[in-house]
């Protein structure tokens, strides 16, 4: 996104993947009304929404056999109503192929950056040996294991998070229900976003029980599905071995520091999410549209002081904070679920709070636009 942005602008710009293409199982599919907005601004949103995606007005979901909506999105001030579900892998096929039309811009499959060079710009790995891309700022986008962030050895802090999630498909079927914030049962909570014909599905454990989890064996976490989410019924036998299963351990922590001179982290690299809301995709758009808005007229002149680079996080900090403390909270919760291994009543809070006026819409709000949505300049 900040690569498109900057080559709409006229500056030069590299991008480096490091992989060959962009087809893998991310897991961040929510595309959310915060960069919809930004695509109809762009005037990319008619095209964008032709790639098959699935429209979700409002998300909810079950605990023990209480079903409620959480956040509503329908009432939003945006164009799009909607957090849209779609493969990330589609929205960048369809993002760097407009970024192409572009001159100054560049993108380069299977380059991976390794190394931060003394005179600015980044050692690469590529399968025809080692290269050197020079640059007068190098932006890290790299992630939560981000390379470049450890070479420039910028401070993380790190807050701690009692869950991880175990990452895998299950068909769908067209009469399905869609909770995406999940089935929350037995001492555990399942995600299962709908991407038509399969679920993208998360089973949501506590920290470091994974391999307890493989030590009992597949038919006893068949049976853990089948109690949480009933109407899966056999398909849970389409998990034949443990390589299906993906564990992502989850991380929230944000970099005190985001930059130092000719460096910028954003995203991920700044600051690691939950996969809580889905909101870590977004949260990382809005940071590449701030560091265009700022950074573009210094880049077009040349020079970016490391000053101008400081105004970029102080514009991303706060809703970064924002976000990770309602993450970090949201995780409090699910850490209780763990203490109850049997089925699960849902709290009369729970169901005072589902009928509080206004509260669906202000966390349609929350989620769908976040503390601080950002826009094209």
């Amino acid at each position: 996104m900040l690569g498109y942005l900057l080559a709409r602008a006229g500056v030069s710009v590299t991008v480096l993947e490091k992989h060959k293409d962009f087809f893998r199982d991310f897991r961040g599919d929510t595309v959310h009304p915060s960069t919809l907005e930004v695509m109809r601004e762009l005037e990319l949103l008619e095209d964008l929404l032709k790639i098959p995606h699935q429209q979700l007005t409002s998300v909810g979901g079950m605990v023990g056999n209480f079903q409620f909506k959480a956040a509503d999105f329908r009432h939003l001030p945006t164009h799009c109503k909607f957090v849209a579900l779609m493969p990330q892998w589609d929205f960048l096929d369809f993002l760097s192929n407009r970024a192409k039309s572009f001159p100054t811009f560049r993108l380069l499959m299977q380059h991976e950056a390794t190394s931060l060079l003394t005179a600015g710009g980044v050692a690469v790995h590529t399968p025809d040996g080692p290269l050197e891309v020079r640059a007068g700022l190098v932006v890290a986008c790299d992630g939560r294991h981000s390379t470049i962030r450890q070479a420039a050895k910028l401070e993380v802090l790190e807050f701690g998070v009692p869950i991880d999630v175990l990452w895998f498909r299950i068909s769908r079927k067209a009469d399905d229900p869609e909770e995406v914030l999940g089935n929350i049962n037995y001492g555990k909570a399942l995600v299962l976003i709908n991407r038509g014909d399969y679920f993208q599905s998360g089973l949501i454990i506590p920290k470091g029980a994974f391999e307890k989890i493989q030590r009992d064996g597949l038919e006893t976490f068949h049976n853990d599905l089948r109690k949480i989410a009933p109407y899966l019924g056999d398909r849970v036998q389409e998990l034949q071995n443990w390589d299906q299963i993906k564990l992502l351990t989850v991380r929230i922590n944000r970099l005190k520091r985001w930059h130092l001179p000719g460096l910028l982290c954003i995203g991920d690299a700044a600051h690691a999410m939950s996969p809580a809301g889905g909101v870590g995709i977004n949260l990382a758009i809005q940071d590449a549209i701030a560091a265009a808005n700022i950074l573009t007229e210094h880049l077009r002149a040349g020079l970016v002081p490391e000053n101008v680079l400081a105004r970029v996080q102080e514009r991303r900090e706060f809703p970064t904070r924002v976000t990770q403390f309602m993450q970090i909270n949201a995780h409090k919760a699910f850490a209780k679920i763990f203490e109850n291994s049997g089925p699960i009543r849902a709290p009369w809070q729970l169901k005072a709070t589902t009928h509080i006026p206004g509260l669906q819409r202000l966390l349609g709000r929350a989620v769908g636009l976040g503390a601080r949505p950002e826009h094209i300049a």
